[in-house]
């Protein structure tokens, strides 16, 4: 009877770490969905702020030109779930964006020099939006983090390790986001 039981417990909580990795995979990968959503947003919002912006401040062309650029190199480096094991893809991908936020931060900066901008509906509109995204962009990051944290945990607790490695050897760590040391510092803008 007592045989019985240690197996019956030994049976469940094995089956338990069994599914652990493939679930845990699946959550990172959900998570990365979101991450690559909130960023096709502020895409999507960066052309009608551009243009909104550029209404009024035309002179300011070299700013126009550096959000531009940084978008389109931001939407060229396409992560798959797959790739977030690459710390390399990943690091490529994050300093685009990083330069897209750096564009970003100087556009809206520019704003602060035109009353009439500041005052325009459309602009208000763009720029509420722009930073609601930001704030997605930021929780995004975030859940992405703490999923990347529990399935790589899953190939670090023991027996997990042993079992994951022995039934789900194709899979490894993931990357997670890091902050470049230039992310960190104000972007200087000088009028």
């Amino acid at each position: 009877m007592k045989q019985t039981i240690v197996a019956l417990f030994l049976a469940i909580f094995l089956t338990g770490c069994i599914n652990n990795a493939p679930v845990y995979e699946e959550a990172v990968k959900a998570a990365w969905a979101q991450v690559e959503n909130q960023y096709k947003r502020r895409a999507d919002l960066i052309p009608n702020l551009v243009k909104t912006v550029k209404g009024y401040a035309s002179h300011e062309e070299e700013i126009f030109i550096q959000v531009t650029e940084a978008r389109a190199k931001a939407g060229q480096i396409q992560l798959d779930a797959k790739m977030l094991e690459d710390p390399a893809m990943l690091a490529k991908f994050q300093q685009a964006q990083g330069e897209l936020s750096s564009a970003l931060t100087k556009l809206l900066a520019v704003s602060e020099s035109y009353p009439d901008l500041k005052a325009n509906q459309n602009f208000l509109a763009l720029q509420q939006q722009l930073e609601g995204t930001e704030n997605r962009i930021s929780i995004a990051r975030r859940d992405y983090i703490k999923a990347v944290e529990r399935y790589n945990l899953e190939f670090r607790k023991i027996p997990n390790k042993w079992i994951a490695s022995l039934l789900h050897g194709e899979l490894g760590p993931k990357e997670v986001f890091s902050v470049d040391e230039a992310d960190l510092v104000n972007p200087e803008v000088n009028f």
